[in-house]
């Protein structure tokens, strides 16, 4: 049994975002999500945020505060790519992404920290990749974004602890997306064959580990990091 808690979804507005927010609703709970475009699914809130704007997150928290409660459950999963290999990759091109991936992750997490530790309880889920400590070319920027979310659950496990929140890590392998299916074919096998389940996740596998992260059978899990990835990135 889960105590229903006010969630707050970053990115909730596609992909494995929503899949997120469907599952919370399913679990019974008061769910938000920000979007720069586009809404969550039905029954959650939806606040428009930039992850790179400070002034916006605290607008989009204000706002779900309001109408929901105060934010108990933190699922960071907004974030975007700007692939292309080092030589290649303008400056730009790496701090657009650390900015909105490491740097939003922060400012959602730091205003989110008063009240969780007003109420001595929460839930801070960070959505990494598999990526993050496996590498992949033509990643540097994305994977060292989510590389860097593993020490940040880990410092916060340390900072806030003891005040009943847990911080954990959820990293994703290869999920069957709109992008993973426009691959052609021998770049899909060759992905395939490297996975040990040999197929593809699906973004309800990815909500269903977020789901038992926020839930009370999860309350002595911190600082983890849970893999979502057929067993792709074992190890690292």
């Amino acid at each position: 049994m889960t105590t229903p808690r006010t969630v707050l979804i970053t990115g909730g507005n596609r992909g494995s975002g929503y899949a997120i927010a469907e599952r919370m609703i399913a679990d019974g709970h008061r769910v938000a999500v920000t979007s720069r475009s586009g809404e969550g699914p039905e029954g959650a809130l939806t606040v428009r945020a930039e992850m790179n704007d400070s002034a916006s997150i605290d607008e989009a928290f204000t706002a779900v505060e309001a109408q929901l409660g105060p934010v108990e459950v933190i699922v960071a999963n907004a974030g975007i790519t700007r692939d292309t290999l080092l030589l290649r990759m303008s400056e730009e091109d790496f701090t657009d992404v650390i900015d909105t991936n490491l740097t939003g992750t922060f400012r959602v997490v730091k205003r989110a920290a008063k009240g969780l530790l007003k109420a001595r309880f929460g839930r801070v889920i960070l959505i990494s990749s598999v990526v993050g400590l496996y590498g992949s070319p033509g990643q540097i920027n994305y994977s060292s974004s989510k590389a860097a979310l593993v020490g940040f659950a880990r410092s916060l496990t340390r900072e806030l602890g003891s005040r009943g929140i847990t911080a954990n890590v959820v990293a994703p392998g290869f999920i069957e997306t709109d992008m993973t299916a426009s691959l052609p074919e021998a770049q899909q096998q060759k992905y395939l064959d490297s996975i040990p389940a040999a197929r593809f996740g699906q973004v309800s596998e990815i909500a269903s580990a977020v789901s038992w992260l926020a839930s009370d059978d999860a309350s002595y899990i911190s600082g983890a990091v849970i893999p979502v990835d057929g067993g792709l990135g074992m190890g690292h």
